[in-house]
């Protein structure tokens, strides 16, 4: 390929914009993050569009001779990195195509405006040319080369001595960003699942939870702490939890946790150099299969320590401010319409609190308020559940974890892009923003079944893969079951026999957000939601045809459909922004207008069941400080609606199956146990105990033989590393 070509300075095609000159990439108008040399492949692939560029060519542009680097690992990771930018793939690319060990090619459509030369280089004159020999060029590229070799072998051997003192422990020199993408490295290399990690004010230490050393005859979380580049571990509490989630205070002495553990659970702080913790004040969160609400945040000034609590008066979780110095709380103003508020995280210059609303459903909005007071500030919406937020050390951007992705958020306009970092959870940066760490989780969940006529025998697997299966629910003539699964990648709903054999998938919207499947009365068909649109909607599927038809209502953010037992309507849960909240309702199964099934606003409802009679709707809504609540309506008169009052909270919203005699449940206080509760006696029994954790969905079958439930079978994690992140 020719050093210089004649190369338009915008490229155009599709939603995106390349400014070949600027160095930037925009999408609708809004700037890409795509810099270093993975910028400059897409460049080079615009220079020949549809034509194949070898790697040998690649190579050739983006790193002088005899620099010292792993080619083929750069290349891969700078056009993984285009990809990402262009929301493109390598199994159905649109821009972007691999031709197996030969190179790529850009097959989009490509408009270009007026010329100028390909980017890395400046269009000579002819008079420019004619003084600039050969021999000129050649000494220019052998000097930039020859310090490239010695930068790089500086780094290389300053690497080397690192490694030697972390006795083979990775190194902190694989994060260097030398293709402009983010390369993290384990941090924590330890068995169980870690979570919650927080760098000191210095950037020297990580503070984060383990489960892997739990005291004999007890599991849960104690709170760590570890030197980057050591890996030797100080242990500061003794008390396993549930969840478990820390912030270091500004002047890096203490260390304020958040503990989820039954009667203790409450705000602490403990010495980071080790010592007796002492408890600031008890909360009232109730454990969850995510740990997402016992999340904090210690104010930059030492003051305040922000938390997520629910209080005993019945109010949602909300956000609240506890003053280090006279240990009294305050609770921010709640946006309208917010159901619920999570992952506070004080900006680095403590001008502003950001925090996640939960609107209902999947919707989701990102807030920022002064902490001295003043009306919450919408920065923007999104939709899927986050796994933590965290602010950028110049306070302009705020980093969230969302599912199958990690994205960057502008406070000033709400714009959002994606970082080269995939799926993360509890983000954190350091205060001066070289650093970034997180916690990546695998998660192997399978579907069993367990015999109710004779318990004590032993469960079985019945659907189980590498990835993901949950949510089952048996065919109303107990034959087949339908779940979810991402066992090609996304979720998506799947068909078995009963006894876990012959697999069809029958939805195939290769987005990760699709589940809550649903038979109805006839067997012939399942409702489930999805938000490939971008929000949530409800369809139907026939098992034979396997083609979804969206369910067209008159309302909009729709998900957690059923069927009503004469097969002529369908439930569902809908909410809508600073209106009614998240409510129960019902429409025609061909499609309608939706009837409202509640009188009073429900701050989070969800998972509408009718009766086996058809006269009565179940449904949960949070409770006060626990579990969800069982509560109940009429199907004719919605003003019967009522809290089942004999019924104690569940651990989820999905952990519970109606049977004409009663129902089975996952206790909130029990989270690894199956009850059932009797209509006729109003009692509670224990009917088994499993010793792993359940995740989505119980199902009794119609002759009330088996149950199947889905259990986390193996669950991996662990704290990972990004230097050089700014």
């Amino acid at each position: 390929m020719s050093d210089v070509v004649s190369s338009p300075q915008v490229v155009r095609f599709g939603t995106y914009e390349v400014h070949l000159r600027s160095g930037e990439l925009r999408k609708n108008g809004i700037r890409v993050r795509l810099t270093g040399q993975p910028f400059q492949v897409l460049a080079i692939l615009l220079e020949h569009p549809g034509e194949l560029v070898t790697r040998e060519e690649l190579q050739k542009r983006l790193w002088p001779s005899d620099t010292f680097v792993d080619f083929d690992r750069g290349l891969n990771a700078a056009v993984n990195r285009v990809r990402e930018a262009l929301a493109d793939s390598a199994e159905n690319p649109r821009f972007v195509e691999t031709l197996p060990r030969r190179g790529y090619r850009f097959i989009g459509q490509v408009e270009a405006s007026e010329k100028i030369t390909p980017v890395g280089s400046e269009q000579p004159t002819k008079d420019q040319r004619d003084r600039v020999s050969g021999r000129n060029r050649k000494i220019a590229i052998a000097s930039i080369a020859a310090i490239l070799v010695i930068v790089v072998a500086f780094l290389f051997r300053s690497s080397a001595r690192l490694a030697s003192k972390n006795h083979g422990t990775p190194t902190r020199y694989e994060n260097v960003n030398q293709l402009g993408t983010l390369t993290p490295v384990p941090f924590s290399v330890l068995p169980g699942k870690q979570s919650g990690p927080t760098f000191s004010p210095d950037g020297s230490h990580v503070a984060f939870a383990w489960d892997g050393d739990a005291t004999p005859g007890s599991s849960g979380f104690d709170l760590y702490v570890k030197a980057i580049g050591s890996e030797t571990l100080l242990r500061l509490t003794q008390h396993p939890s549930r969840c478990l989630d820390a912030a270091w205070s500004p002047d890096g002495t203490q260390i304020a946790f958040h503990r989820i553990s039954g009667s203790s659970a409450g705000l602490y702080v403990v010495p980071a150099l080790g010592g007796a913790e002492r408890k600031l004040r008890s909360t009232h969160t109730p454990p969850s299969p995510t740990c997402v609400f016992n999340s904090i945040s210690w104010s930059p000034d030492g003051k305040w320590i922000a938390f997520v609590d629910s209080l005993p008066t019945g109010e949602p979780f909300r956000i609240h401010l506890l003053s280090v110095e006279v240990l009294e709380s305050k609770q921010i103003p709640p946006p309208a319409g917010c159901q619920g508020e999570f992952w506070p995280a004080y900006s680095p210059d403590g001008t502003q609190l950001a925090y996640v609303c939960f609107y209902g459903g999947m919707q989701f909005g990102m807030y920022s308020v002064s902490p001295s007071g003043g009306e919450p500030k919408l920065i923007t919406k999104f939709s899927g559940w986050p796994q933590g937020i965290a602010w950028s050390a110049d306070h302009k951007r705020l980093i969230v974890s969302l599912p199958r992705e990690t994205d960057e958020i502008s406070v000033a306009d709400g714009s959002m892009q994606k970082l080269p970092l995939g799926e993360s959870r509890w983000p954190a940066v350091s205060r001066k923003g070289d650093e970034f760490t997180y916690v990546t989780t695998s998660e192997n969940v399978n579907i069993w079944r367990k015999d109710l006529l004779h318990p004590e025998a032993a469960a079985v697997k019945l659907l189980s893969s590498t990835r993901q299966q949950t949510e089952p629910q048996y065919s109303p003539d107990g034959n087949h079951i339908a779940f979810m699964s991402d066992r090609t990648g996304n979720m998506e709903i799947w068909i078995s026999d009963a006894d876990g054999t012959h697999l069809v998938q029958v939805s195939n919207f290769k987005y990760p957000a699709t589940g809550s499947p649903h038979w109805s009365p006839d067997g012939t068909r399942i409702a489930f939601d999805s938000r490939e649109s971008g929000h949530g909607e409800v369809y139907l599927v026939d098992i034979s045809e396997r083609i979804p038809h969206r369910l067209v209502t008159s309302l909009a953010e729709n998900s957690v459909p059923s069927w009503s037992r004469d097969g002529k309507w369908i439930y569902f849960v809908s909410h809508e922004v600073e209106a009614v909240g998240q409510r129960i309702f019902r429409c025609p199964a061909g499609g309608g207008d939706a009837v409202d099934m509640m009188v009073r606003p429900a701050n989070y409802s969800y998972g509408p069941i009718e009766s086996h009679d058809g006269k009565t709707v179940y449904f949960t809504a949070s409770g006060i400080g626990t579990g969800p609540i069982l509560h109940t309506v009429s199907v004719n008169d919605p003003r019967t609606e009522s809290v089942l009052g004999e019924m104690p909270p569940f651990y989820g919203t999905t952990l519970w199956d109606l049977v004409p005699g009663g129902i089975y449940f996952v206790p909130v206080d029990a989270p690894r146990s199956v009850r059932y509760f009797d209509f006729a006696t109003k009692k509670v029994r224990q009917v088994f105990e499993i010793d792993k954790d359940f995740f989505w969905g119980l199902s009794v079958s119609p002759n009330a033989r088996w149950i199947l439930y889905s259990q986390v079978d193996d669950l991996k994690s662990e704290v990972l590393l990004v230097d050089h992140f700014r």
